[in-house]
């Protein structure tokens, strides 16, 4: 074995030279470079644009038929070289798929095993719990998440508020949909059907402020979907105010809402106002992280 030098005891032969400390060997074309390097930022970058192009493939998934390579090159200002070389992996894992007789790009299989891998781990409760918290400390008043049981609602997470007024609601308890603003932020999603079953189970007054009247609900109903909240104004209990913004899963359905509720005298209707937009934003958030398209639509 050559000694290397410097090394201690170390001599070279007589005669012979000592050779130069040879330059550290390049990294082979397919390894990664330290962080921070071009190579790096090379594949960062096209990683991002490779997700683009898959991002604007889902958006069009819709059609059935999916999208053409001049399309997609035209509406995301790449030419058509760049497009299928950053479609290459995609179609390799199965993301992408490529229809042999058209060209057209659609969705692969692997996209169905990552969807049903991710929905698998959900929880509404455990992907709410932050966005309900962030709501609590924002409004300082008491917050409820709720899941639709027809023609019930039950509390599954409630944040109270840090002052000495509590609700009456408990994890756990049920509570007929028709006279909350939870059960109406769903039913103004559920269709005709809900409606009926919610009227089909009785609606008895239980404040003054009760709705009892099925037209008056339909048009509360209707008054949600243009808003995009509920308000349950002394409906359920005598002095307590909420308002309510829907939860929708992946499949775009209601499954749940969020809301904010205190007793009138701080819930008044201008704070309703206020309210309102942070309630379906929040509703929005937990959507997104569901899967929702209605929480992309919000420039999520």
């Amino acid at each position: 074995m050559t000694a290397t030098q410097g090394s201690p005891g170390s001599q070279a032969s007589p005669g012979s030279q000592a050779s130069p400390a040879s330059p550290a060997s390049p990294a082979s074309p397919g390894t990664p470079g330290p962080p921070g390097s071009p190579s790096r930022r090379n594949q960062a970058s096209s990683l991002r644009r490779a997700l683009t192009v898959l991002e604007h493939i889902r958006d069009h998934a819709g059609t059935g038929r999916g999208i053409s390579l001049t399309r997609l090159a035209e509406e995301l200002d790449i030419n058509k070289s760049t497009v299928l070389r950053l479609a290459a992996p995609l179609l390799e894992a199965g993301l992408l798929v490529r229809d042999r007789e058209t060209g057209w790009f659609r969705l692969g299989h692997g996209t169905l095993r990552l969807g049903q891998a991710y929905l698998s781990s959900l929880d509404l409760r455990t992907v709410a719990t932050e966005p309900l918290r962030l709501l609590q400390h924002a409004v300082g008043e008491t917050c409820h998440l709720v899941v639709y049981e027809a023609p019930d609602i039950v509390y599954i997470d409630k944040v109270e508020n840090e002052t000495n007024v509590r609700m009456g609601s408990r994890v756990g308890s049920r509570v007929p949909a028709y006279r909350t603003a939870v059960g109406k932020a769903i039913l103004a999603w559920q269709g005709e059907e809900a409606f009926r079953v919610v009227v089909a189970a009785g609606m008895p007054p239980v404040t003054p402020h009760t709705v009892t009247d099925p037209q008056r609900l339909r048009a509360e109903l209707d008054r949600v979907r243009r808003e995009g909240y509920a308000i349950d104004d002394r409906e359920n209990e005598p002095e307590v105010r909420c308002v309510a913004a829907p939860v929708f899963d992946h499949t775009d359905a209601a499954v749940g809402a969020v809301s904010v509720s205190s007793l009138t005298t701080r819930m008044t209707p201008a704070r309703v106002r206020e309210v309102g937009p942070m309630v379906v934003r929040t509703g929005l958030d937990i959507s997104h992280v569901l899967g929702s398209s209605r929480g992309r639509d919000t420039g999520r």
